[in-house]
């Protein structure tokens, strides 16, 4: 009966060495987590990926990556719809408008030519903030836990954590 015991023992004790050696190897693969949500954004409209900000997003110009390849975040969750459309073109007016109130007041151009410069401005504004603006609503939406996401944080360690 004592060996029966003694190996019940050493089979629970293997057993919790098993599973700190699983958690630390977890803890070992573990992406840097933003610190917070701008943090995260950040990393999401310089086209990263949010969670772990090594691999890249976007797979092509507006579609993400199924699957991030560094870290394994599930990006099929991601409902950004049209929501990047409205804030590319309020970025693109907000940016847009200036230029064409001083083109207009101050520039001896003719209509065609402030049409122009107006239009291809607009355009290379548009184009150029979109992929930017995806990424960020992307990451706002893993950062919030949205459509399936897991809400995820940047655990501090005890030395950094407030009093």
């Amino acid at each position: 009966m004592p060996d029966l015991m003694q190996t019940m023992v050493s089979q629970s004790l293997e057993k919790r060495k098993a599973k700190r050696l699983q958690s630390s190897l977890a803890a070992a693969d573990t992406p840097a987590l933003p610190r917070s949500l701008w943090a995260g954004m950040l990393r999401g409209s310089l086209g990263a990926c949010p969670r772990c900000g090594t691999a890249r997003l976007f797979s092509r110009f507006l579609k993400p990556f199924r699957q991030c390849p560094q870290c394994g975040q599930d990006w099929t969750h991601q409902k950004a719809d049209d929501l990047p459309a409205f804030v590319a073109i309020f970025l693109t007016g907000f940016l847009v408008l200036p230029l064409v109130i001083g083109l207009v007041l101050h520039a001896d151009l003719s209509l065609l030519a402030i049409l122009g410069i107006v239009v291809s401005a607009m355009l290379v504004l548009l184009v150029g903030t979109l992929q930017p603006v995806k990424g960020a609503i992307i990451a706002l939406q893993w950062w919030f836990g949205m459509h399936g996401f897991q809400k995820e944080r940047h655990l501090a360690p005890p030395d950094e954590a407030a009093p």
